[in-house]
């Protein structure tokens, strides 16, 4: 089979779908959301903390439970985007233990943002995409929040 042959079979195998379009929609305002609410948190953390009437490390310990706040959001919004997508039926589903439930989504949210994946709940069909997402955008958003502490842990300790 020559290439050109082969490449156009491949295009049609491979073309747009309603689901697909949905998936990157749904996908892509996930990711989105967790931008925009990560940004803004740790945007507003810094002026917050430096007013508190604390000392330094008090400062640094409000600015991590804070930055913990904005990763549970963010886990929550792909939860939710999970329950959306097993609504809408043709998107995949999971394979494993059941995911009956937001809870359910929420657990499945965690192990995957963290990218800890325990193995126990496999995605099926394009939902696969929206977990590759996330995993990627919850490693982003914990390095995001590591290099920020960092730095707030160097100005509050480069005070004193």
């Amino acid at each position: 089979m020559d290439f050109d042959r082969w490449h156009s079979s491949r295009i049609v195998q491979g073309s747009l779908t309603v689901s697909s379009i949905i998936t990157l929609v749904l996908t892509a305002t996930m990711i989105g959301l967790c931008v925009i609410i990560h940004y803004e948190i740790l945007y507003r953390l810094a002026p917050f903390t430096s007013r508190l009437p604390f000392a330094h490390r008090q400062q640094v310990i409000v600015g991590v439970m804070c930055a913990l706040f904005a990763h549970i959001v963010e886990i929550w919004i792909f939860a939710i985007g999970y329950v959306v997508a097993l609504r809408i039926g043709t998107l995949g589903g999971f394979d494993g233990t059941p995911v009956s439930g937001l809870l359910d989504a929420v657990y499945f949210s965690f192990i995957t943002y963290t990218t800890l994946g325990f193995g126990d709940i496999v995605p099926t069909g394009n939902l696969r995409f929206i977990v590759g997402s996330e995993a990627m955008t919850g490693l982003v958003q914990l390095a995001w929040t590591a290099s920020y502490i960092y730095f707030q842990m160097q100005r509050a300790w480069g005070d004193n």
